[in-house]
């Protein structure tokens, strides 16, 4: 059984910083794209980066592009998004996304198979 656990959410002023992790159990890791994604309440969600399987690749959403950083590794089946000039607009429940992806980088929330929980970032002004 996949499962997909993030951590190292919490609150943080504007401009402070958060490291979220997300760890993996139950899927050959190497094998799948991880992905990002957000939601704020009211809004659907949305992409924030995701990274391609042995980590050569990464892509980011606009809105976080300089500010956010995604990294892999593989031995120990774990994902991190280090999130730099956090602003309020950040705030909303991260959700780490698998998907065996062949090729390319899923950017879509229906691309991607397995979930995990979810973890708060609330980010006050």
């Amino acid at each position: 059984q996949v499962q997909l656990v993030e951590s190292g959410g919490g609150l943080v002023q504007a401009g402070g910083s958060l490291r979220l992790s997300c760890a993996a159990s139950g899927l050959t890791f190497s094998r799948y794209v991880i992905g990002w994604f957000r939601q704020a309440p009211g809004k659907e969600r949305e992409f924030v980066a995701a990274i391609t399987r042995s980590g050569g690749t990464k892509y980011y959403a606009d809105s976080v592009k300089g500010r956010f950083t995604i990294s892999r590794d593989n031995a120990k089946n774990t994902v991190t998004l280090q999130m730099n000039s956090l602003k309020p607009e950040d705030t909303a429940v991260y959700y780490c996304a698998a998907e065996r992806a062949d090729y390319g980088l899923p950017k879509e929330v229906y691309e991607y198979e397995h979930w995990g929980q979810g973890t708060q970032v609330t980010v006050s002004s």
